[in-house]
């Protein structure tokens, strides 16, 4: 058997109509013929792959080892763009190297600037294409191309793509209506840039199987073909595998790959996967898998990175368009952060901690977002202070099935195409799923996340040197029994308790452990000896801010944490 050709997938993203799909076929056409001396290959009868995936094979570049072998790019052409975000997102651990097309003509455009938001996620290398240098008039093409590469190279200054190589090519000179007689310009120069991007992707066959079908397909007399790329694990000829969204497991009968029939294929590989029959109308793409290794989720804890060019705050309770595996649902939000205190401290990656206590955050946390008191204080002085890691709740309108820890991605698709902004809101890693349909009630009041609550009222007058009434802290309806005992403070500084209610009107009883400073009774005193034994209305506009000025009320405050999912809405005192 011919020695297993290295696969390395690229995907070719782009705005609308910059000419990915032209480039694909301009690839893998020169690919495998021009360059290679041979035909290309007939399409056998059987499995194609041709969907949206097409391939190039060149001889291994020196960097990759020496000896023969050959290195067989798999072109994955993005198409039209509600999918590519779908598609690239459920593909992402897979790509490993992106085509960037840019239409010569017309620059950076927002679905550009989206496909390079998804490729820092998920790429770690990318080349940049100009294409439809052919419609450039040829005495200024040279000063355009290398007009807008200057431009190219400052918008990816401040990503991980600055300094990617930036190749200029017509792919299909003349446009679709041109005859095929017209060759493609720049593209073996495309190619090269290619070979020497190229790297051994780490590919791991070890851990449960799991495929992302794209396409799905039935042959009269074999079965049903799905055809698609292994995002883990490993297959072969005989293992059962499962179809979740069908509930059924299937056997593998026979396997392609690019017209190639194979017994095994591993994480990284494109491959069609023939088992026997069911109607394929009912999988057009998602997720098969070793049997019961997925789980389909009602909720689930992610970490979060907010992406920097979404406009607008991510507020909690609102709803996004969440990507997770291979589906896109509708979600709904709530933030939370570390407790202030721990702000800095390390957080281990890819784990999540139930036994800490997390602060519930009315948005996620960020420079522009300045919503917590502490932060609009620290902003004034210059200085906000950002959590190293946060996370969020999602919870699906709809279940979705896939895996753990896969990429999540949460955008605003409603937003019109047409405005000039990105719709891709923030990304992260699901760390724990909800499996359970109840489970408000069986996971969440794990779940610690706390709400600080802070009430102030005023000292109305002095019982005794060790309690004193106060009021405006509670509405009259207010069951105070609840707040019995619960710690307060003086603005003078006594620490005091809550002893019981007083009358019927809302006031309160308030013990002084440590007895009232003899500062505080005076103030107390003088304050209400004030108080006129007449109406309101006896007092003189300048007797009453005279009062005000001698006598400052002293304020009581109750401050206490909440935790957002207990049942029973315990109020804790540190």
């Amino acid at each position: 058997m011919a020695a297993r050709a290295l696969n390395v997938n690229v995907g070719v993203l782009g705005h609308i109509d910059s000419g990915k799909t032209a480039l694909a076929r301009a690839l893998s056409t020169t690919g495998s013929t021009a360059a290679f001396d041979r035909a290309p290959q007939s399409r056998a009868r059987g499995i194609t792959l041709d969907l949206g995936f097409s391939c190039l094979r060149t001889a291994l570049p020196p960097q990759l080892g020496p000896g023969p072998g050959e290195l067989q790019f798999t072109l994955v052409d993005c198409p039209g763009h509600a999918s590519l975000i779908r598609t690239i997102i459920g593909g992402a651990q897979i790509i490993d190297l992106m085509m960037l097309v840019i239409d010569v003509t017309k620059g950076m455009q927002t679905q550009s600037a989206e496909c390079l938001v998804i490729g820092q996620i998920a790429c770690q290398k990318m080349v940049v294409v100009l294409n439809k240098i052919d419609l450039l008039p040829e005495g200024k093409r040279q000063s355009a191309i290398e007009k807008m590469t200057k431009k190219m190279q400052k918008t990816l200054e401040n990503t991980k793509f600055c300094g990617c190589p930036i190749v200029a090519v017509a792919a299909k000179p003349g446009g679709p209506e041109a005859p095929e007689s017209e060759s493609p310009l720049g593209v073996s120069e495309l190619i090269e840039v290619l070979k020497s991007q190229a790297y051994l992707p780490s590919r791991d066959p070890s851990g449960h199987f799991l495929m992302a079908v794209d396409h799905c397909f039935s042959i009269k007399g074999q079965g049903t073909v799905m055809t698609g790329t292994i995002l883990s694990g490993s297959v072969s000829l005989g293992d059962s595998v499962e179809i979740p969204a069908l509930k059924v497991t299937k056997k593998v009968k026979s396997m392609q790959m690019f017209h190639t029939p194979v017994t095994y294929a591993m994480q990284g590989d494109r491959v069609g996967i023939c088992v026997t029959q069911f109607d394929p109308k009912l999988l057009e793409r998602g997720l098969i898998c070793t049997p019961d290794s997925l789980h389909t989720i009602h909720a689930a804890i992610i970490s979060l990175k907010k992406i920097q060019y979404f406009r607008g705050t991510l507020q909690t309770k609102a709803k996004f368009h969440i990507t997770v595996g291979h589906e896109t649902v509708m979600g709904r939000v709530m933030f939370f952060s570390p407790a202030p205190a721990d702000f800095n401290e390390e957080i281990q990656e890819n784990v999540f901690d139930f036994e800490k206590d997390y602060l519930y955050q009315e948005e996620y946390l960020s420079k522009d977002s300045v919503s917590s008191e502490e932060n609009k204080e620290n902003a004034q002085a210059g200085e906000v202070l950002l959590p190293k890691q946060q996370w969020a709740l999602l919870e699906f309108e709809k279940p979705v099935t896939c895996p753990k820890l896969c990429l999540v991605i949460g955008s605003k698709l409603d937003t019109d195409i047409h405005t000039n902004t990105c719709r891709l809101a923030f990304h992260g890693v699901l760390l724990q799923g909800m499996e359970d349909k109840n489970y408000t009630e069986t996971f969440l009041p794990k779940l610690k996340v706390y709400k600080l609550k802070h009430k102030e009222g005023q000292v109305e007058r002095v019982m005794d040197d060790y309690s004193v009434i106060g009021r405006s802290l509670f509405k009259k309806e207010t069951n105070i029994q609840i707040f019995v005992g619960l710690k307060v403070k003086l603005s003078t500084g006594e620490d005091g308790i809550i002893d019981g209610g007083f009358g019927q009107s809302g006031k309160f009883k308030i013990r002084i452990p440590d007895g009232l400073k003899p500062d505080t009774k005076m103030l107390l005193t003088a304050a209400s000896k004030k108080k006129p034994k007449g109406g309101k209305g006896d007092m003189t506009k300048e007797e009453e801010s005279s009062k005000n000025d001698s006598a400052q009320p002293v304020t009581v405050s109750l401050s206490f944490k909440r935790y957002v999912f207990d049942t029973q809405k315990k109020m804790i005192q540190s």
